[in-house]
């Protein structure tokens, strides 16, 4: 089976992933889903794959992507490990955890990918689909979010139609889980926030730090200042919103929309980007977040909604 090309959608299934494997083998470029959101994929060792993806995404090439492995065996062929790195993939491999580690010589990886440097960052997903897709295409697989370049990242398959258009074949596997992406830690510091949070990782390695918000070099995805932005004016903090703004709520300031209603942090990161989707097409001309608590996962949701507040 191939992609339709009337509208390049194919629900998941072996069909499915045996035709997106055959688009990766050949050069090109499918979205698929992963357990934060979904992701671009490209083959990571093919350059023009690669910079497929850059041109669908308009995405600098100054920020490298992430690459995706089916285990840890396939991860430790591409990139050293110490003792730190070992400790976090067996604790929380597969899931939302990106490592960034020196690369390996001869590790084959197009240097689009790695933006350049001498690091890459490393995952190993959990998600069906993905992990269907890297057995099937037999490639380690470069994905940054399906989405265009800065803008709201796509956690359902219709988010990745309407920001990339009708070409990019998608595999739709419905909503993701995590709705967020992946943490990602170089050594014992915090690149990115995200779903595995720094309590959880301490409980690993002890003390952990956080990096900049916005470094002068960029050594891993989502640290521009500006990025997962809406197309409106975005405010964040907002127990009560002027007349012109649609209020994403949660716990007890209610909206037109609600990340959770019972106040749970981890609904909330779930359903972050969804929410964002539905207020940007909204009938108001500029958006509203209610205040998230700063601790846990809710420092992910932070961090993602104050560079889609910046401008």
């Amino acid at each position: 089976m191939t992609f339709p090309p009337e509208d390049p959608t194919l629900p998941f299934g072996l069909d499915a992933i045996r035709a997106a494997a055959s688009v990766i083998r050949n050069g090109g470029i499918v979205a698929v889903p992963t357990e934060t959101v979904y992701g671009l994929a490209a083959d990571a060792t093919d350059a023009k794959g690669v910079a497929r993806i850059y041109a669908a995404k308009g995405r600098p090439s100054f920020n490298p992507l992430i690459v995706h492995v089916p285990d840890l065996a396939t991860a430790q062929t591409l990139a050293e490990f110490d003792d730190d790195a070992l400790a976090l993939a067996r604790a929380f491999w597969p899931g939302p955890l990106t490592l960034v580690r020196p690369l390996k010589a001869g590790a084959g990886i197009a240097s689009l990918v790695t933006a350049g440097l001498d690091t890459v960052a490393i995952r190993v997903p959990r998600h069906r689909a993905m992990q269907a897709l890297l057995m099937e295409s037999g490639r380690p697989l470069a994905a940054p979010s399906a989405n265009a370049s800065g803008g709201i990242s796509p956690t359902r398959s219709p988010h990745v139609r309407a920001s990339l258009g009708p070409d990019v074949p998608v595999i739709d596997d419905g909503a993701t889980e995590a709705g967020l992406e992946s943490t990602i830690v170089a050594g014992r510091t915090i690149l990115r926030p995200g779903p595995v949070t720094a309590a959880m990782l301490a409980q690993v390695l002890g003390d952990v730090e956080q990096g900049p918000q916005a470094p002068a070099i960029v050594t891993a995805p989502g640290q521009l200042a500006s990025h997962y932005a809406p197309r409106k004016p975005l405010r964040l903090n907002v127990t009560h919103a002027a007349a012109d703004e649609w209020l994403i709520g949660f716990g007890d300031v209610r909206g037109q929309d609600s990340l959770s209603e019972r106040g749970d942090p981890v609904e909330a990161a779930a359903r972050l980007f969804d929410a964002l989707h539905r207020a940007d097409a909204g009938d108001r001309a500029r958006l509203a977040v209610a205040p998230i608590p700063d601790e846990g996962i809710g420092e992910a949701i932070n961090d993602r909604l104050r560079r889609a507040a910046t401008r």
